[in-house]
């Protein structure tokens, strides 16, 4: 039994809270900040109410380190979950360093005024947190997170070397609003908006945004129009698995999406540099964020299905196959546990198993580490009891494009 900090109260932190207060066995006190504390005791309200546990509440502005210092010392937890903005990864890590607190969270480090996300940033606390005698766990996330875990699994068990990987996200679900992310607009436009990159040859092959597309029939979701990304996962998976010859990441988006987004682009309102308006320097895309549907209010209304995961090629005894190990997940059922939609759900929940993977023990070690280094088998079957039931099929061949 431990305690845990965790720092967001968005949709992700809501579902992890959720869940953490139903394995009262691993997470015995559990306290939630945020920068507005308005959010966090909605999210204690629904926890108490769903699942009769009190959590406290706190508030913190997660870009001051000594106030995040200040407030980890106070609560004295085992572990920091971080599910706020991955612009303050880095603070965090320093309040957890400052501290000798272990550190999870679910997106790496990337800056305010560069859209770019790396692990090298996280990656360089290596040494800082092995000296400190403590931890840091990266990505625990669906992807990246789970999926990596599924790559993992997939050498262990399914393959014995693996030629190619494509992780395919796709949420099939509806909100009924004509333009709204389903996390947080910011960083969702940003993601979305970069250069495409991946995996190939031993090294990198960039390309336009969104200008790489393929038709994949995703099963209790159907035919969906799926684009070429990069994303976080692709990077920490080449330097684990380096044998894998070909990585890439797809992303499902509708066409209206992608009309609305174009849009948005052409009349600067995804600008992440600031602009003057009547006096006063603003961000384009911040102000953006404020005027669109909040995704943690999206849940009521959002129908349908998330399917997200891996198809590798490779062999087995000498022979060529193709496994997909993928779950699927339905918004309905994510928001009548949680009162949160699945995009959320998929995050938030292996956020908490990433946490009891460490504060039982079954993963462990000192320094920084992403979660492809740890043993896949203890946290698949925790997803298979918390509500991310995963599959396995045998594919007849390998992908055709």
């Amino acid at each position: 039994m431990s305690k845990v900090l965790v720092i967001g109260a968005g949709g992700v932190g809501s579902v992890a809270v959720h869940k953490m207060a139903m394995n009262p066995d691993i997470f015995s006190h559990i306290t939630l900040a945020s920068r507005r504390i308005v959010s966090c005791e909605k999210v204690a309200e629904s926890v108490l109410a769903r699942t009769g546990v009190t959590i406290d509440v706190a508030q913190v502005d997660a870009d001051d380190v000594a106030a995040t210092i200040a407030l980890i010392e106070k609560v004295q937890p085992k572990l920091v979950v971080n599910l706020a903005l991955p612009y303050q990864d880095l603070n965090i890590m320093d309040a957890c360093l400052a501290t000798k607190t272990d550190y999870l969270d679910t997106a790496n480090y990337e800056p305010r005024d560069t859209p770019k996300f790396e692990y090298g940033w996280q990656w360089a606390y290596q040494e800082r947190f092995r000296e400190a005698g403590i931890m840091a766990l990266l990505g625990s996330g669906f992807d990246p997170g789970v999926t990596s875990v599924f790559a993992s699994y997939i050498k262990k068990h399914l393959l014995d070397t693996i030629d190619t990987l494509d992780i395919l996200d796709c949420n099939g679900g509806d909100h009924g609003q004509h333009f709204a992310t389903n996390f947080n607009p910011e960083i969702n436009i940003r993601e979305v908006t970069a250069p495409s990159r991946h995996w190939e040859g031993g090294q990198w092959v960039e390309g336009p945004a969104l200008s790489h597309k393929q038709s994949f029939d995703f099963d209790q979701v159907g035919p969906k129009n799926m684009y070429l990304m990069y994303h976080e996962e692709l990077e920490s998976l080449a330097k684990f698995y380096p044998e894998i010859k070909r990585i890439r990441f797809w992303m499902t988006f509708g066409d209206a999406y992608l009309k609305h987004l174009e849009v948005l682009q052409n009349v600067g309102m995804t600008r992440i540099d600031p602009v003057v308006y009547e006096g006063k320097e603003i961000i384009p895309l911040q102000f953006l964020k404020a005027v669109l549907p909040e995704p943690s209010s999206l849940g009521s209304t959002t129908k349908g299905k998330t399917n997200i995961g891996d198809i590798a090629t490779g062999t087995k005894d000498g022979v060529q196959k193709t496994v997909y190990v993928l779950n699927i997940c339905d918004h309905e059922d994510a928001y009548a546990e949680t009162g949160n939609q699945a995009v959320s759900y998929t995050t938030g929940v292996p956020a908490m198993i990433g946490a009891a993977m460490m504060l039982t023990g079954a993963w462990r070690g000192e320094g920084v580490f992403n979660i492809e280094q740890f043993d896949p088998d203890p946290f698949m079957d925790m997803l298979n009891k918390h509500g991310l039931p995963w599959q396995v099929k045998e594919l007849d061949a390998s992908l055709a494009f």
